[in-house]
Formats: C-alpha cells, structure tokens, sequence
C-alpha cells in the first residue's frame, strides 16, 4: 500500500470513530436520569418546561433528535447552550478552548524536559542514587491523581506561602499559571521518564553503540549522536497521545483552580444536563485524540525509515 492510499484510509477512519463518539455520547447523556430543565433549586412549571423542550427540539423523538443534531454538526453548527442562551456551542469552545490549549502545551513542554531529561539521566547512571530517584518520581508522578496534585499546591504554594494566587487565569506569562500547569505536567513527565529510561536502556546495550565506543568516541558523542535519537521513537509515539490526553484532561485542575477552560465548563455542562455543550465537547477532544493517533502513525517513518505504512 501506497503511503498516499494509507494516509486517505487512516483519515477516512476518522469519520467512522467520532460517528461512534457521537452516538454513545448522545445515547449516555439522554439515558441519565434528569433534564436541562430540572437542575435549577425551583421546579419548572409543565407549560414553561413542554415550550422549553419545543423551542430546542427536545419533544422530538429521540431518533429525529440523534439524525437533526447530527445533520446540524456536518454543516458546523453545534446548536445554542441550554445554560447560557445568548451563546451558542461554537462560541464557548471558541471562547474557552484557547484557555485549555495554551495550559496544556505549556504543561507538555514543562514534562517533555523534565521527563527526558531524567529519563536519559537515570539510563546513563543505572543502578545509582540518580536512577532509584528517577523511579520514585515516575511512581509518584504515575499513582497520584492531578486533583490531590493541585490541591496540595494550592495549600502549599498559595495558601502557606502566599508566593502565588489560590486561582484564576491571567495567561501563560502569569504567575497564575505555575500550580495548573504543574499539576498537569506531573503525570506526563512521570511516564516520559520512564519510557525514555526504558528505551535508552536497551539503545545503550545495542551493538551499534558498542561498536561507537570501540572506534573511540567519546561518551558524550555515544550518547547524543547515536542512543538519543534511536531511542526517541517509542518515546515520542507515546508523548504525541500524552500531549492528547493532557489538552483534553484537564477537567479536574481547571475546575479546582478556576481556570476558564473548556475542562472546566463541560463538567459545569454535566451538572446543568447542557446536552449541545456536552455533545460539542466530546467530539472535539474525540476529533483531537484521533488526530493525534493519526499524527503519531504517519511521523513513524521520519524517525526510523525502517519502519513502512504497509
């Protein structure tokens, strides 16, 4: 198979994936016992509640709702928010997606160094002090969730110290910024660490490395120009869907730490029942999850030329 013909049929696969997303979603949201309507702390009265559910399309059978919604989502319209009226789905995401995207690269960038950097560190000094740190960072970083994780900097950092705010958003140049990014670095520079460990382990074991050292090159040559390189490959495959998982998984820390993103206002969509939020949302963290796999598969060969589509 051609690489033209294998990158058409990964790209067509996409279209079948969020079908997929779409319909769970949208079968798990109106199984949930509850409505829009019922949230509030006063019940709304029956003739305002059946407008309400004729205004937006919700006294439709459920099928018309699934096959309406869809048919509006291919000509990019995600419909209006249920919680807030005067906005619509696509000027939300437009609004706080942003905000989630730029707190996610600067997290990844943050565990990209510290996680390869300690990774590689830990791999050149096996068996020391340096590399059992290594493991206790990438155990610690792994097994704690990033809700205790940003609480404790919350408490530490911001209540104790006072060296920076308890919450909010001022950009990434604030120092608003350092406990939310933080908090969501963690997780991603334990595993990068631990893989780029891993790799550089079996790389600094190759023959090809220990025929660099019988030519005589020094070890900072060895380790740069030949275990480096080779041994990013599985490490990058895994950073591309880690970089995935951390601008879309941030619901915890945005919604601790008061940060307008989008994790933030789609756990406020769940407890409101806000079902084009919910919907919008999930197809877009889906579409970039799926994009990342994509990513991930086609930039193999640009690394490793060994490595084929077929």
């Amino acid at each position: 198979m051609s690489r033209s013909a294998y990158i058409i049929r990964r790209v067509l696969l996409l279209i079948p994936t969020l079908l997929a997303i779409y319909t769970l979603t949208f079968l798990l949201i109106h199984a949930t016992p509850g409505g829009p309507w019922s949230q509030g702390d006063k019940p709304v009265p029956p003739l305002v509640k059946e407008r309400l559910n004729a205004a937006y399309g919700l006294d439709k059978p459920l099928w018309e709702q699934y096959l309406n919604y869809l048919w509006n989502v291919l000509h990019g319209d995600f419909g209006p928010s249920f919680a807030s009226r005067s906005r619509t789905v696509t000027d939300i995401i437009g609004q706080t997606f942003p905000v989630s995207l730029q707190l996610g690269l600067v997290a990844m960038v943050m565990a990209t160094l510290v996680g390869i950097t300690l990774g590689v560190i830990a791999a050149v000094r096996h068996n020391t002090a340096v590399d059992y740190l290594s493991g206790f960072f990438s155990i610690a970083g792994i097994s704690t969730p990033s809700y205790v994780v940003v609480s404790l900097l919350v408490l530490i950092l911001a209540s104790e110290l006072n060296l920076v705010p308890t919450g909010g958003w001022n950009g990434i140049f604030s120092t608003s910024i350092i406990i939310p990014a933080i908090a969501l670095a963690l997780y991603p520079a334990a595993v990068l660490a631990r893989y780029t460990r891993s790799s550089m382990l079996d790389v600094l074991n190759a023959d090809y490395v220990r025929t660099a050292r019988a030519k005589g090159l020094v070890e900072q040559a060895v380790i740069v120009r030949h275990a480096i390189r080779n041994a990013m490959l599985p490490v990058i495959t895994v950073g591309a869907i880690i970089l995935a998982d951390v601008i879309t998984g941030s619901f915890y820390v945005e919604t601790i730490y008061q940060v307008p993103g989008l994790g933030r206002y789609f756990v406020e969509s769940i407890s409101s029942r806000d079902y084009p939020v919910i919907l919008g949302t999930v197809l877009l963290f889906g579409f970039i999850v799926s994009v990342m796999n994509l990513v991930v598969d086609l930039i193999y060969p640009l690394f490793d030329p060994r490595i084929t589509n077929a």
